[in-house]
Protein backbone atom coordinates (compact mmCIF):
# COMPACT_ATOMS: atom_id res chain seq x y z
CA UNK A 1 0.00 0.00 0.00
CA UNK A 2 1.47 3.26 -1.41
CA UNK A 3 2.03 5.67 1.36
CA UNK A 4 2.77 9.29 2.56
CA UNK A 5 6.48 10.37 3.91
CA UNK A 6 4.83 11.48 7.30
CA UNK A 7 3.31 8.01 7.47
CA UNK A 8 6.60 6.53 8.40
CA UNK A 9 7.93 7.95 11.99
CA UNK A 10 11.10 10.39 11.18
CA UNK A 11 13.48 8.07 13.13
CA UNK A 12 12.22 4.75 10.84
CA UNK A 13 15.12 4.16 8.39
CA UNK A 14 13.37 3.52 4.93
CA UNK A 15 15.35 1.16 2.32
CA UNK A 16 16.15 2.06 -1.28
CA UNK A 17 14.46 -1.61 -2.86
CA UNK A 18 13.89 -0.51 -6.43
CA UNK A 19 14.60 2.69 -9.03
CA UNK A 20 12.27 2.85 -11.50
CA UNK A 21 13.42 4.32 -14.81
CA UNK A 22 10.20 4.12 -17.05
CA UNK A 23 6.44 4.98 -16.13
CA UNK A 24 5.13 1.64 -17.00
CA UNK A 25 8.03 -0.08 -14.85
CA UNK A 26 6.80 2.15 -11.61
CA UNK A 27 2.78 1.51 -12.01
CA UNK A 28 3.89 -2.52 -12.41
CA UNK A 29 5.08 -2.53 -9.41
CA UNK A 30 2.75 -0.39 -7.72
CA UNK A 31 -0.02 -2.93 -8.47
CA UNK A 32 2.37 -5.69 -7.27
CA UNK A 33 3.04 -3.79 -3.93
CA UNK A 34 0.05 -2.96 -3.16
CA UNK A 35 -1.53 -6.46 -4.35
CA UNK A 36 0.67 -7.86 -1.83
CA UNK A 37 0.23 -5.30 1.17
CA UNK A 38 3.50 -4.08 1.02
CA UNK A 39 3.19 -0.29 2.60
CA UNK A 40 5.78 1.29 0.73
CA UNK A 41 6.91 5.24 -0.19
CA UNK A 42 7.31 6.25 -3.71
CA UNK A 43 9.42 9.67 -4.46
CA UNK A 44 10.82 11.36 -7.69
CA UNK A 45 14.00 11.62 -7.57
CA UNK A 46 17.39 12.13 -9.86
CA UNK A 47 19.88 9.44 -11.00
CA UNK A 48 22.66 9.06 -13.36
CA UNK A 49 21.98 7.02 -16.81
CA UNK A 50 23.46 6.01 -20.06
CA UNK A 51 27.15 4.03 -20.47
CA UNK A 52 29.16 6.88 -23.06
CA UNK A 53 26.94 9.98 -22.06
CA UNK A 54 25.92 9.70 -18.39
CA UNK A 55 22.67 12.35 -17.88
CA UNK A 56 20.55 12.84 -15.00
CA UNK A 57 17.22 11.56 -15.38
CA UNK A 58 14.20 11.75 -13.43
CA UNK A 59 13.00 8.07 -11.47
CA UNK A 60 10.56 6.39 -8.86
CA UNK A 61 12.52 5.42 -6.22
CA UNK A 62 10.70 2.72 -4.17
CA UNK A 63 11.25 2.76 -0.28
CA UNK A 64 10.23 0.09 2.20
CA UNK A 65 11.18 -0.02 5.95
CA UNK A 66 14.99 -1.50 6.55
CA UNK A 67 13.53 -4.27 8.16
CA UNK A 68 11.78 -5.58 5.40
CA UNK A 69 14.34 -4.95 2.42
CA UNK A 70 15.89 -7.64 1.76
CA UNK A 71 12.77 -10.19 2.11
CA UNK A 72 11.27 -7.34 -0.77
CA UNK A 73 14.36 -7.90 -2.53
CA UNK A 74 14.14 -11.39 -3.04
CA UNK A 75 10.25 -11.07 -3.85
CA UNK A 76 11.01 -8.20 -6.86
CA UNK A 77 13.81 -10.95 -8.37
CA UNK A 78 10.50 -13.08 -8.51
CA UNK A 79 8.51 -10.90 -10.08
CA UNK A 80 11.13 -9.91 -12.59
CA UNK A 81 12.48 -6.32 -11.69
CA UNK A 82 16.07 -5.93 -10.70
CA UNK A 83 16.71 -4.69 -7.29
CA UNK A 84 18.91 -1.80 -5.64
CA UNK A 85 21.59 -3.57 -4.15
CA UNK A 86 21.96 -3.17 -0.38
CA UNK A 87 23.82 -0.02 0.75
CA UNK A 88 23.37 2.11 -2.55
CA UNK A 89 20.85 4.46 -1.81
Amino acid sequence: MRREPDFFGEDEELDLVYIAKRLLDAQRLEEKLTAAGVEYLVEPDEYRGGFLFQTVRTGAFFYVRGAEGDALRQQLAGWGFKPQPLGEN
